[in-house]
């Protein structure tokens, strides 16, 4: 009778361990996902990490329970930590992107809607995910990234800041006045349209290439509009030069024959 009345007031003891264990377990999730709100972290971390501190709670409150009714739980802790350890070293990978997906989530490089470069691809973003990034290509292609590939590489975020440079790279003969040349294509630069004042446009002298004299044309532009400014730079800098009879030469060579080697040459044909 004794041993069952011990047995009774232990699953009472455990039965009202478990209810305020339940209780503080769902009380700390909510204590934690407030705070990570308040911080302004990505709601799906927020769930993750609520989730965690809430299971973590009732597998103690469990092996409380456990000790109550006289079961040794050292021997289960070992058992859980063995099966975290292999279950870490099988999904090594796995857990990697989880954890970049957490840095991305937290740090924020970039965010949805971003163009960014990385990993080889370009793209604009669509979701960030634990373990993969999501990207639509221009040319409406999906592409799915490991967060572990993002992470370890080089991320170019190109729509970052509201205003970027366009550069148009630009040859003209050699016989062409540099002065005039320049004002030519400095009108046109300034005739581009949605272009911003400050910075101004600038052309400067780039290189002495092999076959012509080669220059940048620059102007800044909101980041929305690179590409329809940089559209409309090149055809006007080109219908600039075309007006002012400035050519733009193409690739060439001279080729330098040894008169030794001509006569040999000729001797030869004849």
């Amino acid at each position: 009778m004794a041993v069952v009345l011990v047995y009774v007031v232990n699953v009472v003891k455990a039965l009202l361990f478990l209810l305020i264990g339940w209780i503080v377990a769902n009380w700390i999730k909510r204590i934690t996902v407030r705070g990570l709100e308040r911080a302004k972290i990505d709601q799906t971390l927020v769930k993750f990490f609520g989730n965690i501190a809430r299971y973590t709670v009732l597998v103690l409150v469990v092996l409380a329970c456990l000790g109550i009714f006289g079961i040794n739980t050292t021997s289960f802790a070992a058992v859980i930590g063995a099966v975290g350890l292999a279950i870490g070293l099988a999904f090594q990978g796995t857990l990697g992107h989880f954890a970049s997906g957490v840095m991305l989530l937290v740090f924020r490089p970039f965010k949805v809607g971003d163009v960014i470069s990385v990993a080889g691809d370009t793209g604009k973003v669509n979701e960030i995910e634990l373990f993969t990034t999501t990207l639509d290509t221009a040319d409406n292609r999906r592409i799915i990234v490991p967060n572990g590939n993002i992470v370890g590489s080089t991320i170019e975020n190109l729509t970052f800041h509201p205003t970027r440079r366009v550069d148009v790279s630009v040859g003209t003969d050699y016989g062409a006045d540099l002065a005039h040349a320049r004002q030519v294509m400095l009108e046109a630069a300034l005739s581009t349209s949605h272009i911003l004042s400050d910075p101004p446009p600038q052309v400067y002298l780039d290189a002495l290439g092999g076959s012509s004299i080669d220059w940048k044309v620059r102007v800044w532009c909101n980041t929305p509009d690179y590409f329809a400014i940089k559209d409309e730079l090149t055809l006007r800098v080109k219908k600039a030069l075309d007006a002012a009879g400035i050519g733009i030469p193409f690739p060439q060579m001279d080729v330098h024959l040894d008169t030794d080697v001509t006569d040999a040459l000729a001797k030869r044909a004849n």
